[in-house]
């Protein structure tokens, strides 16, 4: 098998032409900063889309998680309960305000936040009263639960929807479970302004508050005056001419990664492998990324340091970093899952809560047992398949037969 000629990549932009019919728009009314039609647009559109009140656009997604912690009252020295297995964007946010992330370890069924270890940790943690939780690669988490657990204990709900937008839990489209809620429009994303992201709610006075701290909180006033911090957040009318002209195309998009999905687990299923998995009779996902979770009894023995790893090939085994490997020599781009961040150097020190309890120091030369880190363990064994909606079946066909070589 050759090398593909031109790369294909793990999910990049799809552009259409009516992006660029509004970003010239924007340019020849000269509406090139923070103000325009293109903006407003896209707030009315993602209203309708998702079906929140109100969508305030921001330059990424992150910003919009900043001002979501922020609306949700988050104070230095304040614990906050976060997913753990996914980017670091999620959690950031809540550092930025002084709060000190706690993280849920996850569930199976969606690779996800796990209910159950949310709930434990409140029995830790009974002081804390922000949640937030992400829906990884586009998967919805089991919202339903985690809300109800957050009622119980009258905890703020934010949700991370960056990588579920089109998503449904429920019948529900993703990006309104919490009070306060963040989408992404990052390159790869399922739709792109090339950056972007936006923070939803059905609040008006946390809408309209989020608007002003994201053009630097200014007052009403005939001068420039600050009575509160700001920030520099509000999204450019020339982004929100890319995102404008992609919106039409998401349900397209969705689709197409559905059926990138669909090929991956016709074409792997004789393999000791399982797909990134979803609720089926609860969700839709967007399929925003396919991955692939290596059975144990099929996994190569393979270590990773900080920023690097080995592994030992074995007949009829395999591990990520052998299919990674292999995808690069063929000039494909797959990726690691996301490593979890209890693991992450920087939060090394929080705390972290399985559904057993207490998910630190419970390796113990005295007693046996411990506690199941199921973040860790997908971490250890799956990986992020090409996903680009713009590869060709007879690509896809391809790494299929790459990813099947690895296990020979």
């Amino acid at each position: 098998m050759k090398p593909f000629e031109k790369k294909v990549w793990l999910s990049t932009p799809t552009m259409h032409g009516e992006e660029l019919n509004y970003v010239t728009q924007a340019y020849e009314s000269n509406w090139m900063s923070t103000v325009g039609e293109n903006i407003n647009e896209v707030e009315r559109l993602t209203c309708e889309k998702v079906g929140c009140k109100y969508a305030v656009a921001l330059s990424a997604g992150t910003a919009a998680l900043h001002l979501c912690v922020k609306l949700a009252g988050v104070k230095p020295g304040d614990t906050v309960f976060c997913s753990d297995m996914t980017f670091g964007a999620t959690v950031n946010p809540v550092v930025y305000e002084g709060g000190v992330p706690v993280f849920i370890d996850t569930e199976r069924d969606t690779w996800n936040m796990d209910p159950v270890a949310l709930e434990k940790a409140f029995e830790l943690y009974p002081q804390t009263k922000v949640v937030v939780v992400a829906n990884l690669y586009g998967t919805p988490a089991k919202l339903d639960e985690i809300r109800a657990i957050c009622d119980a204990h009258g905890a703020v709900l934010i949700e991370d929807a960056a990588e579920s937008l089109g998503a449904t839990y429920k019948g529900v489209q993703t990006g309104t479970f919490g009070m306060y809620n963040a989408i992404s429009f990052n390159g790869n994303k399922i739709i792109t302004g090339s950056s972007g992201g936006m923070l939803l709610t059905d609040d008006l006075e946390a809408a309209n508050k989020a608007r002003k701290w994201s053009t630097q909180s200014r007052e009403n006033a005939p001068w420039y005056q600050h009575e509160e911090l700001g920030y520099n957040y509000r999204m450019s009318n020339v982004i929100a001419g890319v995102v404008r002209g992609q919106y039409p195309h998401l349900e397209e998009h969705i689709a197409q990664k559905k059926a990138i999905y669909m090929r991956y687990q016709e074409g792997l299923k004789d393999l000791p492998v399982t797909m990134n998995p979803y609720d089926g009779e609860n969700s839709e996902p967007n399929f925003w990324l396919s991955c692939l979770l290596i059975d144990r009894e099929a996994m190569c023995r393979q270590v990773r340091g900080e920023t690097d790893a080995l592994y030992i090939s074995e007949p009829g085994k395999s591990c990520p970093t052998e299919i990674l490997e292999t995808l690069a020599k063929y000039n494909a781009e797959g990726r690691p899952i996301w490593k979890p961040m209890h693991m992450q150097p920087i939060y090394r020190m929080n705390g972290f809560v399985t559904r057993q309890g207490n998910g630190r120091a419970r390796t113990n030369a005295y007693i046996a047992g411990g506690v199941e880190d199921v973040g860790a363990d997908i971490f250890q064994r799956g990986l992020c398949l090409p996903s680009d909606n713009k590869m060709t079946v007879e690509e896809q066909d391809a790494i299929i037969e790459m990813i099947r070589s690895c296990f020979v």
